[in-house]
């Protein structure tokens, strides 16, 4: 799978998020603080995970149908790597 720079740029913006939570840690912030933008980061990185997922299926299906095999499994597998990561 080809990654492309919209899906860099969300890892881009996390990778900056952690080290800004990181930032606010060595500054003693408010636990809440902290927490609220963890959760921002993990739900950041939940949301890449669904559009990596969505965009490997989606070429993985064309790709089984163009060679007349079935897409099930493919399916099931995507699946699967998106309840894994929740």
């Amino acid at each position: 799978m080809q990654y492309n720079d919209q899906i860099k740029n969300r890892v881009k913006r996390m990778e900056g998020q952690l080290r800004g939570i990181l930032r606010m840690m060595e500054d003693n912030k408010d636990c809440k603080e902290v927490i609220t933008q963890l959760s921002a980061a993990r739900s950041a990185i939940d949301r890449t995970v669904g559009v990596i997922v969505s965009f490997n299926l989606v070429e993985c299906v064309l790709e089984a149908n163009e060679k007349g095999e079935q897409a099930d499994e493919l399916i099931k597998d995507a699946v699967n790597l998106l309840v894994k990561s929740t």
